[in-house]
């Protein structure tokens, strides 16, 4: 089974590195035009640089979250990016959406940090379509390159995380507009719903992309758009057992009977249908005692 490694912590925060990590910087040897052990060190040394901008980014949700009250389990570090595990979401959209928005905005500051040298390194041709370093470049043209690397990275991080793609920050802000409307557990759905679409559109985009520009498939594309898909639905899941359990002691929505059964004077016992939180739940002299959808 596959497990992660503890690195340490960060504001009281454990953070973790999944074992699926270590394909990465193998892949990236790979792949990455160059050779040498310099060109080898550099490239390590900025996945490093980029995976610690990763790290800001899942601190700045944490910690936003930390200002509302809500802690965090950890933070888990993974080929496509990093997970920061609350120990709830917040059903307030205007929480939601300040920590939703709190990682991103965290690229948006570390971006403006490296643009002058970014910019400086571009207006200077030294940065280089092909991520290599060569013996032949001087310090200056390394940290000109190194720079402008990191500072892609983060404007990619930045605008790639505010699609309105469930469960990207972009589709938790979606659905906290959403649910100002109707209800959260419709709002998910929906935005699930749009999350779903978007998975396959990056599939077929790392699909035909390659086609037209005649390079090869990025496979972590594809990584990326199981990973949209299969969290989305696994999220949506989530928000239905929890307004499904609520429902069931009677929390969520407190006329829920009344909506459920006939009034009469006997209470009601049997399955009703659940229009609202579209589960079946079974009463039992008037109370519910287990719910299944």
């Amino acid at each position: 089974m596959l497990r992660s490694f503890k690195l340490g912590k960060l504001f009281g925060i454990p953070l973790y590195l999944h074992s699926t990590f270590l394909l990465l910087p193998i892949w990236v040897l790979l792949t990455a035009p160059g050779s040498g052990l310099a060109n080898a060190l550099l490239l390590m040394l900025l996945l490093a640089a980029i995976f610690s901008c990763v790290v800001l980014h899942e601190l700045g949700h944490a910690l936003m979250a930390r200002f509302f009250g809500i802690g965090t389990k950890s933070i888990t570090l993974f080929p496509i990016g990093g997970v920061a595990q609350l120990e709830r979401m917040s059903e307030r959209p205007s929480e939601e959406i300040c920590i939703a928005l709190a990682g991103p905005v965290v690229n948006l500051v570390l971006a403006a940090l490296l643009a002058p040298v970014a910019l400086l390194a571009l207006l200077s041709g030294i940065p280089q379509l092909d991520m290599s370093f060569t013996p032949e470049m001087g310090l200056a043209v390394v940290v000109g390159q190194f720079c402008y690397y990191l500072w892609t990275t983060n404007v990619v991080m930045l605008l790639f995380n505010l699609l309105p793609c469930f469960p990207m920050d972009g589709g938790r802000v979606l659905r906290a507009l959403l649910s100002l409307g109707m209800g959260q557990l419709r709002a998910t759905e929906m935005a699930a719903r749009l999350g779903l679409l978007m998975a396959f559109l990056i599939a077929g985009l790392s699909v035909i992309l390659p086609v037209v520009l005649g390079s090869s498939i990025n496979p972590w594309l594809i990584v990326v758009a199981l990973f949209v898909l299969f969290a989305g639905q696994f999220e949506l899941w989530g928000v239905r057992q929890l307004h499904a359990q609520r429902r069931a002691d009677g929390l969520a929505h407190p006329i829920a009977q009344t909506e459920l059964v006939p009034v009469s004077k006997a209470p009601f016992s049997g399955v009703a249908w659940d229009s609202h939180y579209r589960v079946w739940v079974k009463w039992h002299n008037g109370h519910p005692v287990a719910y299944w959808g």
